[in-house]
């Protein structure tokens, strides 16, 4: 049992949680579940509107439905974890458990990258080609978005997590992170792993720049198609639903940019915390919020199914 009990020791990884210097660190992690909670009945909420009202079985609504599925996932994947390690008393994670949770964190994250990309070109369809629309997005061509999106997401995802967790690890096995981060693991490895991190900036212009410059390319087109509008009415909708996806892409890019796209050396890893929470956490929260607070299909399906549960009980 004792060769047992250390065999475990100096293999698992010691999880130190978000910032753990922080003194009111219950506070924080209490913080967090409740924003676990709104994400998951939020978007939970969205994926059952977008199933049930016909209304919504539209190219816009069918990727947004993949959105949040990646969403629940996503933050699904790091925070149960953190508040039961919190709770539990426990840090540790197993070299297999923190495989496979980067795993998940790298899939999803990817997925989201590519997704976000083809939510951009639907709109550029929508507004700048409106006639061409049911021919270019249809139902065929959303299912090819959405399984781009999860396959292209997996494959990059299995390659860089096998060659992350190949490294040996010598020395403290602390993970100053609150999940199995594939940066705050490179970090505890003993050999020099420049090379890869290059590599790893070339996947992240693929996943990460490539998907942001063509979301920008997609919203310049849009606007100037938006400036020529003569119906007010049909500007501000069409405003509308550019801006809630342009928030979602700042929030969730922006620092994906400079976690990946950075040398490790040049950000401490409370930084790096910092901005993971945005990526990890607080986009997975705002999206059905964003999207549905600014959508009156979205409002007026969430009636509709509201009143039609009220009259039926």
């Amino acid at each position: 049992n004792m060769d047992k009990s250390n065999e475990t020791s100096t293999t698992d990884f010691i999880l130190l949680g978000l910032f753990p210097e922080f003194k009111y660190s219950g506070f924080l992690v209490s913080i967090i579940i409740s924003f676990y909670i709104i994400a998951f009945t939020g978007n939970s909420i969205l994926i059952l509107l977008i199933w049930v009202d016909s209304r919504l079985h539209t190219p816009m609504y069918f990727l947004l439905s993949q959105l949040s599925i990646i969403d629940v996932a996503y933050i699904s994947s790091s925070v149960p974890k953190m508040a039961l390690n919190y709770y539990l008393g426990k840090r540790n994670i197993s070299r297999v458990g923190c495989g496979t949770q980067m795993f998940f964190c790298l899939t999803l994250g990817g997925s989201e990258c590519l997704l976000l990309t083809f939510m951009s070109y639907d709109r550029y369809v929508a507004i700048c080609k409106p006639l061409h629309y049911p021919i270019i997005m249809c139902p065929r061509i959303c299912l090819h978005m959405a399984v781009v999106s999860w396959v292209g997401g997996a494959l990059n995802s299995l390659i860089q997590t096998i060659y992350t967790m190949h490294f040996p690890v010598c020395g403290s096995r602390e993970i100053h992170h609150f999940f199995c981060e594939m940066p705050a693991i490179l970090k505890l490895s003993c050999e020099d792993t420049t090379d890869y991190e290059m590599g790893i900036f070339v996947v992240s212009i693929v996943f990460i720049l490539l998907p942001f410059s063509l979301i920008v390319t997609s919203y310049t087109l849009i606007f100037l198609t938006i400036l020529h509008m003569n119906s007010p009415e049909g500007r501000n909708k069409a405003l509308a639903t550019c801006s809630s996806h342009l928030t979602v892409v700042s929030l969730y890019l922006g620092p994906g940019i400079v976690v990946y796209m950075t040398p490790g050396s040049s950000h401490t890893p409370e930084l790096t915390q910092g901005l993971s929470v945005f990526y990890t956490i607080l986009t997975p929260m705002l999206n059905p919020l964003i999207y549905s607070l600014r959508n009156k299909d979205v409002l007026a399906s969430l009636r509709k199914t509201m009143t039609k549960n009220l009259i039926s009980k």
